[in-house]
């Protein structure tokens, strides 16, 4: 067998996606507007598949932050945080999430994925147990491979199959770490960690919650989830992005004092290079409007319950609960990809999401709105879905 061969069915699905018009997954938005227009091709659409919650990737502020930052300091570290690759804005950074947070420690990395990879494949290496949410992002399910840690999947979203496989490690189970994430990125789903804070004060382990997209989203202060239900204390570590809420790249961990030494034997931390000084800056900037901004989240809420109701409304399937991802759930992937393409030709842009992203054999067309919506654009898509229905 070749050295590509494994890969022909993904091969010919790309042909055939190529073929038959605009790709779903290599579209080129050729220009954006703002943090909820764009352009593909000759259309103008409505941007309503991206990560953008708060709408911040133009706020003004953020971009003048940026720009100086990138005049004073140069276009990038060109090294790791090991390294050269440490400068002032980024120690002032982990200082402000560690104020934001409430936590000792705070360490910024490269992208949320490495975030994830530099934590957890060094904290659960070869002898730990990881017990991990079946719906677990790739980057979580990467970092318990290269960690070689055994991996325990429990049943998404049940925190009593959670429990049972805890009983089963006995005493290994205090030792053990779980991992969950606040908003799950395909259903728009929430972890059950009132329960599972629950399980881990009766038979002990460290939690570890990936909060990538509820940070800035949920919460009185928009620290996320554990913070919305009250059991932050009992999360001993979350990871964040900066390339959703934030608007910008990067990652980071919170956590106890202990969690210093990664910055000494975290691989994924030591050898990447460095966010840039103008990431850096402008992600300053927008965890100010986080922390100074609620009526954000309160537009962001808004938005996402005027068009999950809407879509419902007309009938369509869609996930567990109101969320600012909405995905909406179609019969086949060819379904989906003419679903897809036809909401291109009435302006609006989707994620089209299949296996093995998506969860159970599912194809979805994955909405996400921001607060930067407007009432008559949350209303446009759902016209648009409605168009699709006759």
């Amino acid at each position: 067998m070749g050295l590509y061969d494994k890969f022909s069915r993904l091969a010919n699905d790309r042909v055939q996606f190529q073929t038959s018009g605009l790709n779903p997954f290599g579209t080129c938005i050729d220009e954006v507007y703002s943090a909820t227009r764009g352009r593909i091709g000759d259309r103008q659409i409505i941007l309503a598949g991206t990560n953008n919650y708060l709408g911040l990737t133009f706020d003004a502020q953020a971009i003048a932050e940026g720009q100086a930052a990138m005049a004073a300091l140069g276009t990038g570290t060109t090294g790791s945080r090991m390294a050269n690759g440490s400068y002032g804005s980024h120690l002032m950074l982990e200082q402000e999430l560690a104020d934001f947070f409430d936590r000792p420690c705070a360490i910024v990395f490269s992208t949320g994925y490495t975030a994830n990879l530099g934590v957890i494949s060094t904290l659960a290496g070869p002898g730990s147990v990881v017990l991990i949410d079946a719906d677990s992002h790739a980057s979580i399910y990467d970092a318990c491979a290269l960690g070689g840690a055994e991996i325990i999947r429990f049943r998404h979203n049940d925190a009593e199959d959670l429990g049972r496989r805890m009983l089963r490690l006995g005493e290994r189970a205090r030792e053990a770490l779980i991992i969950v994430e606040g908003i799950y990125s395909m259903l728009g789903d929430v972890a059950p960690l009132v329960e599972i804070v629950e399980i881990k004060r009766r038979l002990g382990g460290y939690l570890l919650v990936d909060e990538a997209h509820s940070f800035g989203v949920m919460g009185a202060n928009g620290r996320g989830l554990a913070e919305a239900l009250g059991v932050e204390q009992d999360v001993d570590i979350i990871v964040g992005t900066f390339s959703k809420s934030l608007a910008s790249i990067g990652g980071f961990a919170v956590g106890g004092k202990e969690m210093e030494v990664l910055r000494y034997s975290s691989r994924p931390y030591i050898f990447t290079a460095s966010p840039s000084p103008s990431s850096i800056a402008s992600v300053r900037s927008t965890l100010r409007k986080i922390a100074h901004h609620p009526e954000l989240r309160e537009k962001l809420w808004s938005n996402a319950q005027r068009l999950y109701r809407g879509l419902v409304a007309l009938g369509y399937t869609l996930g567990p609960r109101i969320s600012p991802v909405v995905p909406v759930i179609i019969g086949s992937k060819e379904e989906g990809l003419r679903f897809w393409r036809d909401l291109i030709d009435r302006g609006v842009y989707v994620n089209l999401v299949l296996p093995p992203a998506a969860p159970a054999e599912m194809t979805l067309l994955r909405c996400s709105v921001n607060a930067a919506h407007s009432d008559e654009d949350i209303d446009a898509i759902i016209h648009a879905f409605a168009v699709l229905k006759q």
